[in-house]
């Protein structure tokens, strides 16, 4: 499994538009993506403008599938007058187990 970090600065007075469409994308992806697993949206705490994405992945191949995909170069540029600059990514591959702590602590 990889996860992926989307990192993006919204316009301001944007916010909540890119948060929708965050959420019709994910609709799709879960529904239309093949090695697709969840993603999740975060606000900076600092600055209602900068998001990040953070999305699961079966594996690499799944993921740079998708990002040379029709449905990802449609959504990028419907998002682009929403945001300000480039978005970057950054990826990191799953390398042990979740840590589960021993009962009683």
């Amino acid at each position: 499994m990889i996860n992926v970090g989307l990192y993006y600065r919204v316009k301001s007075g944007h916010q909540n538009e890119f948060e929708g469409m965050f959420n019709g994308v994910i609709e799709h992806l879960r529904s239309n993506v093949e090695g697709f697993l969840d993603a999740r949206l975060y606000k900076n705490v600092a600055s209602e403008q900068d998001y990040l994405i953070y999305s699961e992945w079966k594996d690499l191949s799944a993921f740079r599938k998708f990002m040379s995909s029709d449905a990802f170069r449609s959504t990028t540029q419907k998002g682009a007058s929403i945001l300000e600059g480039r978005p970057s990514h950054k990826i990191f591959q799953e390398i042990s187990e979740p840590h589960t702590p021993p009962p009683g602590t």
